[in-house]
């Protein structure tokens, strides 16, 4: 018997036994390729969105995912869906997630996190004087992202609320702006960004009313340590030689659209 057809056998043995053939490591395929390939949201200022003048997709996690592609020394190529990203990373149709996404025990389940690059917590959007306290939205009408981690947080926090959930935060917020629901929750720079193009958003508030504590990380293959050592390195660099806030700066600094206090640092672990 030769080696391929040594080789046949094993990949039938394989399969037989539904057992996964294991693919080559991230790192390896988009140094090969010359191109990293990462998952971003095309409608969550100012995470990852369409900057109108020179139609191409920006923000602060697409600034990452440039760090990281530059890191490898290859060329970035951004990939958006509007369906949810982990499908696509366990696909093999994205090799990173920069979406905004809060790691959470569930998703962990599913792929892996980097370190955190951005920490928040989920406020709430409401029109001005409505909303005082927590109690002020017991069994009232919120809405939220449909499978997203503020949904849960919500169910906790307000088990006796009324969750609707819609397909994107603008949906949400046309609702509110009508009086069809009270408040929309989710984390607190995604609340502001709903408000920066709108004419009458002195109408609207964030109480300082937060009911969960929002680490994002970047989204990675389960068991791939060779591309998550690299990137988790990359984003301590950040972190030590500055770019990490200079990015956070430009999105959320004084100057910006909507100026944030950055109170967390990237952190081995956290």
């Amino acid at each position: 018997m030769n080696l391929m057809t040594k080789a046949f056998f094993a990949f039938a043995l394989l399969v037989s036994l539904n057992v996964p053939v294991m693919a080559g490591d991230t790192l390896q395929q988009a140094k090969k390729r010359g191109v990293l390939v990462v998952g971003v949201r095309n409608m969550m200022p100012p995470f990852g969105f369409v900057d109108q003048k020179h139609m191409a997709y920006v923000g602060y996690d697409v600034d990452f995912a440039t760090a990281i592609a530059n890191r490898l020394g290859v060329k970035l190529e951004l990939r958006t869906s509007s369906k949810p990203l982990i499908p696509l990373l366990q696909n093999g149709d994205v090799d990173l997630i920069a979406g905004a996404m809060t790691k959470t025990a569930k998703r962990q389940q599913q792929i892996d996190f980097s370190y955190g690059y951005f920490l928040t917590g989920q406020k709430f959007l409401a029109k001005k004087s409505r909303i005082k306290t927590l109690k002020d939205l017991e069994g009232q009408k919120i809405g939220t992202g449909k499978g997203s981690s503020s949904e849960q947080n919500l169910k906790n926090a307000l088990p006796g609320a009324n969750i609707l959930t819609f397909p994107g935060y603008r949906e949400a917020f046309r609702s509110l702006s009508l009086g069809a629901i009270v408040a929309i929750s989710t984390d607190e720079p995604l609340l502001a960004g709903l408000l920066v193009s709108e004419a009458d958003k002195a109408q609207y508030e964030i109480p300082d009313i937060s009911i969960s504590e929002e680490v994002y990380g970047l989204g990675i293959r389960k068991d791939d340590k060779p591309f998550l050592d690299l990137v988790n390195q990359t984003l301590l660099e950040m972190e030590k030689n500055g770019e990490a806030a200079k990015i956070f700066d430009k999105w959320f600094g004084p100057a910006s659209a909507r100026p944030m206090e950055r109170r967390f640092k990237i952190t081995a672990g956290k």
